[in-house]
């Protein structure tokens, strides 16, 4: 498998929207592009984007991209640019909380090459002008960047309202019912709890043991218990676990 194809498939089983988490969750991956793209048509836009925040291993248009109604064309020839990562709606991305507008030239560089200038009459030429965009997080702090283009200019505040909170409805159904497990098949007691917190801190059992003024042999048996509610083989497995279901 070459390495783009495989930063695809890292990309898809690292995402809350991916395709496989999102059928059969309760809300279909084309129920989700549909939501999409009655949003961006209610607020005057022709296009969408849903793509994971681009990382610094992880940089590439197709790598980042979940899902867009963009022309095919469009994006085999944004991929080969390579500059989605350092395009100035990312770049400004990066430095507010609050939706940003951008008028041409979103997806393109901040240089002024000629580079950039094909590239911003290539979106143009194919209707994505300006773009108004946000980044939202799931409850796993993942996070994705939702964008609209289209020829119309930036949105009413009651319009980008109801963007922002329209795209936090969809990512939160969908991350919430693709995620899979949601908590360990048992409860964990109070104290097989409070074991796995200081043996996350890097006690061992000697010490946890005099912290919460028991035997050595009663804190092995809560950790030995929470290990098989967590079905961990080891302490470290268990507390990583532990972590992922927001025990710790």
């Amino acid at each position: 498998m070459k390495r783009r194809e495989r930063a695809v498939d890292d990309c898809a089983e690292d995402a809350a929207f991916s395709p496989s988490q999102a059928d059969g969750a309760g809300v279909s991956f084309n129920d989700g592009k549909e939501r999409l793209g009655e949003m961006a048509k209610l607020a005057g836009f022709d296009f969408y984007l849903l793509s994971a925040f681009p990382r610094g291993d992880r940089t590439a248009f197709t790598e980042n991209r979940l899902t867009s109604n963009w022309p095919q064309s469009l994006v085999g020839f944004y991929e080969a640019a390579d500059l989605f990562y350092c395009s100035r709606l990312v770049t400004a991305m990066k430095r507010t909380i609050v939706p940003v507008f951008c008028k041409e030239g979103s997806f393109a560089g901040s240089a002024a090459n000629q580079e950039n200038r094909r590239l911003n009459t290539l979106f143009q030429m194919h209707g994505l002008k300006n773009t108004f965009a946000f980044a939202l997080h799931d409850a796993d702090l993942k996070q994705y960047i939702f964008a609209f283009s289209g020829g119309c200019p930036m949105p009413t505040r009651e319009q980008a309202m109801a963007l922002l909170y329209g795209c936090m409805e969809l990512l939160d159904k969908v991350s919430r019912n693709g995620g899979g497990e949601d908590g360990p098949s048992e409860a964990l007691t109070r104290r097989e709890i409070e074991c796995l917190r200081w043996s996350a801190a890097g006690k061992s059992s000697d010490e946890i043991a005099i912290i919460l003024d028991l035997s050595s042999h009663t804190v092995a048996g809560y950790l030995k218990s929470a290990m098989r509610k967590l079905d961990s083989v080891n302490r470290m497995q268990a507390v990583a676990r532990a972590f992922r279901y927001r025990l710790l």
